[in-house]
């Protein structure tokens, strides 16, 4: 039985069909990385929060926690045969659960014949280790499961450097943990399986060591996006960033504006490594359009400090697109997330004039929700003056119309209007014009190419400065 302080809420197990797994384009099963149990522990709320309860996901509903639990589980094709949220009131800092609770996950390790158990809240290495003790089999946190899949996503060299700086940060305090001094058997860190399954003590010198050798490649790393960053300033193509909650629809905005055949599955973080695309508006102008990494509640401190020179792409930004699920229904507890993660990077999603909203998916909202949500976007824009926001669906392609042509608003912003008189001799510079501005209207006479074209003040003083024989305005 377990503790009185702990007894499960009447409503909190779910048992998970083995068909919520994912399935190959030939329809067979991919291959199961093991069974895994998903416990989600509710908390008593901080004092200063009144009644109610706590843990990863804040305001969140427990089933839709727990779903999001399971989903990151299946997401490294882990076979999840039961999920439960359990009421905790009292936290044991041993075990976190109380004795009882923690005797009865162990039953349900053996009722289920399951390899591993994923607890959706922090532990502490000694509730780690007890844990793992009590239950006989591996225990992980949320943490622990995220560096997982980042572990297995990351394909480039810089996701492989950054996911592995934070798995080490994670592991150098967990003694408890096997390792195999930094060799890798298959894509993830460790936790689930591979060659460190003798339970090897951790090598603290090692790591350390190993730590700062990828520090110092990662600042290779970041030197070279400051490069290419700068690259893109002098040549005038605006970078432009998508952010949003994983899964949130992303990768397939990015697919449908760029034509890029970067993976989009209905799957969390279905991709990892960031993706940049040029992309040429309907005006002639250019931009670059950046896919990164997707945001999670309870994201990892240590992903976030490893993964620096990656969100660096969003801080500088010209624009900065917040992909939101507007169908799910915790959106707004996931928008409250990713401005959070925003708000450590200094972005202030609010009130910063670069942050715009598009809302996808209305495909999958009932025809009343997507018109009322069509009317207040356009109640807001008279209100405002001042567009913050596009309702899309990146699947069917509604509303990515509005969309390129907010974008080319936004970044034809400011730009100056000019006649400029060109030698036709000189194409260099016509080009250039082509390239960089907008050119509304061109009229050839007496050997000359006289254009009104749209400029911005930073591409007026290099075209003046490049090309000195030219008449101007």
């Amino acid at each position: 039985m377990p503790d009185s302080d702990d007894r499960p809420s009447p409503r909190s197990t779910a048992a998970v069909s083995r068909s919520a797994q994912g399935q190959d384009p030939d329809g067979a099963r991919p291959p199961s990385s093991g069974r895994a149990l998903v416990i989600l522990p509710l908390l008593p709320a901080h004092p200063d929060e009144g009644n109610g309860i706590h843990g990863p996901g804040g305001s969140r509903q427990p089933d839709a926690r727990l779903s999001e639990a399971i989903a990151l589980a299946q997401a490294i094709r882990l076979e999840v045969p039961h999920a439960e949220v359990i009421r905790v009131a009292r936290p044991d800092p041993a075990t976190l659960f109380g004795r009882g609770t923690a005797e009865r996950i162990g039953g349900m390790v053996e009722a289920f014949h399951a390899d591993l158990v994923v607890i959706d809240h922090p532990l502490s290495p000694v509730q780690q280790r007890n844990l793992e003790r009590r239950c006989m089999a591996k225990v992980i946190d949320r943490t622990g499961l995220i560096l997982e899949i980042f572990g297995e996503r990351a394909q480039t060299r810089e996701g492989q450097l950054q996911v592995e700086l934070a798995a080490l940060t994670y592991q150098r305090s967990r003694l408890v943990r096997s390792w195999t001094h930094l060799e890798r058997q298959r894509g993830g860190f460790g936790f689930l399986g591979g060659p460190g399954e003798s339970q090897l003590e951790l090598d603290r010198r090692l790591i350390a060591e190993r730590i700062a050798r990828l520090k110092s490649d990662l600042e290779e790393v970041r030197r070279t996006r400051k490069l290419h960053r700068a690259a893109r300033q002098r040549g005038g193509t605006p970078l432009v960033a998508l952010v949003g909650y994983t899964n949130a629809g992303k990768s397939t905005l990015f697919n449908r504006l760029s034509g890029a055949g970067v993976t989009a599955e209905d799957m969390l973080f279905a991709t990892l490594d960031p993706t940049v695309r040029r992309i040429v508006l309907a005006s002639g102008k250019t931009m670059a359009l950046s896919d990164t990494v997707g945001f999670v509640s309870e994201l990892p401190t240590q992903l976030i400090a490893a993964f620096r020179a990656t969100l660096e792409e969003v801080q500088a930004a010209d624009l900065i697109l917040h992909v939101r699920d507007v169908s799910h229904p915790d959106t707004a507890a996931q928008k409250a997330d990713v401005d959070s993660v925003l708000a450590d990077l200094g972005i202030d999603a609010d009130n910063d004039p670069r942050v715009v909203e598009v809302l996808n998916k209305t495909d999958q909202m009932p025809a009343t929700a997507r018109g009322a949500l069509h009317m207040r976007l356009a109640n807001q824009r008279m209100m405002e003056g001042e567009e913050r926001a596009v309702a899309v669906s990146a699947l069917t392609g509604e509303g990515l119309d509005d969309l390129l042509e907010l974008l080319d608003r936004r970044i034809s912003a400011g730009r100056q209007v000019l006649e400029l008189s060109v030698n036709l001799s000189d194409g260099r510079a016509l080009a250039w014009l082509y390239e960089h501005g907008q050119v509304l209207d061109r009229r050839d006479e007496d050997g000359q190419a006289h254009v009104h074209v749209a400029l911005a003040p930073a591409d007026v003083a290099r075209f003046e400065n490049r090309f000195v024989g030219q008449d101007s305005r």
